[in-house]
């Protein structure tokens, strides 16, 4: 069953990019999937939109971290970068600092080896009344390493569009 976000969201796809139902994909707890499918080369690089409400403590490095540990049961995964955001970044979605992570993965895909490379952001969004409660945004570039110089630019433009429904 195709997941759902807290918060309602609208965001823009870049030129050659397709949504796709997450289901039919593999994704079923993504609530959107855009596919590239310049980029099929036994892997088609993709963006996915999943999201939750917490009501813990933990940072949005933390929950950075969760992701790890998850994509950790499906193969190796190595962090080459994390960093916390500010809003100049993403103006239209929070106000306060989300995280930004680049990872290696290496897993099977339908039994051979395959290296992939994720681009992540983590974005809260906390509710003005309820401050233990918030939305966490995750928004996920997933690519093979010779396909990320063609989607990474896409992704980041993809993430500067990302808001707020304010009509909701």
């Amino acid at each position: 069953m195709t997941g759902t976000l807290p918060v309602k969201i609208s965001f823009s796809l870049p030129d050659g990019w397709r949504s796709a139902p997450p289901d039919e994909v593999g994704a079923p707890d993504a609530a959107f999937v855009a596919l590239h499918p310049a980029s099929i080369d036994g892997f088609t690089a993709n963006i996915t939109i999943a999201g939750g409400m917490r009501n813990d403590s933990a940072t949005m490095r933390q929950i950075a971290d969760e992701s790890v540990r998850r994509l950790g049961q499906a193969g190796t995964v190595e962090v080459t970068k994390q960093e916390e955001v500010g809003t100049p970044d993403i103006p239209g979605l929070t106000d306060s600092p989300g995280v930004v992570q680049n990872l290696r993965l290496s897993t099977t895909l339908h039994g051979e080896p395959l290296e992939l490379v994720q681009s992540q952001v983590y974005l809260g969004l906390e509710d003005v009344d309820r401050p233990s409660q918030r939305a966490v945004i995750e928004l996920v570039l997933t690519a093979k390493p010779e396909q990320l110089t063609a989607v990474l630019d896409d992704f980041k433009q993809f993430v500067r569009s990302v808001r707020a429904d304010q009509a909701a």
